[in-house]
């Protein structure tokens, strides 16, 4: 079901949702009255909503469509704007799904290139969830580009042969990065919360998929929960503990070493696995920083962003905890970390936060 009171985005967005085989546009409606009136009739599996709207904008319809439907999912469209953002994160506070922001002009091609890309893979995706589970060997991973395969269900968590699993790193860890996509800010903003010990001594930084100005509000909100500092980091910065450091919308966040220090080194290259910020840059560069002594957090997120760089992290002597397919949104990039044998724990993102916190304590195991 596709919700905006412009015509040409309610056009643009229907053409792309009928021309994918596995999907069909359910309705096409102008206000969020509209949505709520017919979403019953209608039934959808997922709702694309407009945040401004006439007669009940999106923030209002949200919770008014959640009650009718329990499980629909919904992804909030918005322009890239500080007030939309702000209102993006509080429909996930509110229950939806993710968001994503339109661009200012769909006649740039790029730009509505990538905005159709991101569409259709989160319209697959989250809509899996709520359709029929099916019994199959292993769950599909989310592609990075290119046409996915058909909507498959994905409701349940599934038996999977036992997986391989390593011994965590002998290394005391020296840093905790984290790497998140779909369902990311409500993943992070709990995990925060609970690692205060870990903020204090050792330096946090996380990238996020999230274009700008979204990453500004995230870095308020996780400081916020964490009650530390956080902010989106800057080029050249000294890396310390005592602070979250989150990788700026647009901008891939690498750590390098300048003398006995270790710095932010920001840049502006082209997209990694398909993503601007990428996990994979972070993760990779931090070995020349702190060796063996790097712990890597996998969490919910479309694609394998972090699996390759987690990779190289495991082989310089870190490790690498994933989120478990059961509390993830979209179980794509912690499910590549598990398939490729890289994680020394995949644990329900409730038990993460005490996980971590014992490793720096010096636990083991």
């Amino acid at each position: 079901m596709v919700v905006d009171d412009s015509v040409v985005i309610r056009g643009l967005i229907g053409r792309w949702i009928e021309a994918e085989p596995d999907m069909v546009v359910a309705a096409s409606l102008r206000t969020g009255l509209d949505a709520v009136n017919q979403v019953e009739r209608v039934n959808p599996d997922v709702a694309v909503l407009d945040i401004e709207m006439p007669d009940l904008d999106g923030i209002a319809a949200l919770p008014q469509l959640l009650a009718k439907k329990r499980n629909l999912v919904i992804i909030m469209a918005s322009t890239l704007t500080r007030r939309n953002a702000e209102i993006s994160f509080k429909a996930l506070s509110l229950g939806a799904s993710d968001y994503i922001p339109k661009p200012e002009s769909t006649r740039e091609p790029a730009a509505a290139e990538t905005f159709r890309h991101d569409l259709i893979q989160k319209i697959r995706h989250l809509g899996a969830k709520v359709r029929r589970p099916v019994q199959v060997a292993s769950p599909p991973l989310a592609p990075a580009l290119g046409r996915a395969p058909g909507m498959r269900p994905a409701l349940a968590p599934v038996a999977h042969p036992q997986l391989l699993r390593r011994a965590f790193s002998t290394h005391p860890p020296r840093a905790l990065l984290i790497g998140a996509s779909t369902g990311g800010p409500q993943a992070l903003m709990a995990l925060v919360s609970e690692i205060g010990p870990v903020i204090d001594r050792f330096p946090v930084l996380i990238t996020q998929h999230m274009p700008p100005t979204f990453t500004t509000i995230l870095a308020e909100h996780l400081a916020r929960a964490s009650h530390r500092p956080a902010l989106e980091a800057v080029d050249g910065e000294i890396v310390r503990p005592g602070r979250i450091y989150l990788a700026p919308g647009g901008r891939h966040m690498r750590v390098a070493r300048k003398g006995a220090d270790a710095v932010i080194a920001l840049d502006d290259g082209p997209p990694v696995n398909f993503c601007k910020p990428a996990v994979d840059p972070l993760f990779a560069s931090a070995i020349d920083v702190w060796q063996g002594g790097i712990l890597a957090v996998v969490l919910t997120g479309m694609g394998s962003d972090g699996m390759r760089g987690g990779k190289e992290i495991v082989a310089a002597g870190g490790s690498i905890i994933a989120q478990d397919e059961a509390t993830s949104v979209v179980w794509g990039m912690p499910g590549a970390a598990t398939h490729a044998g890289i994680c020394a724990a995949v644990l329900p993102l409730g038990q993460i936060a005490p996980k971590l916190v014992a490793l720096f304590s010096g636990g083991r195991s």
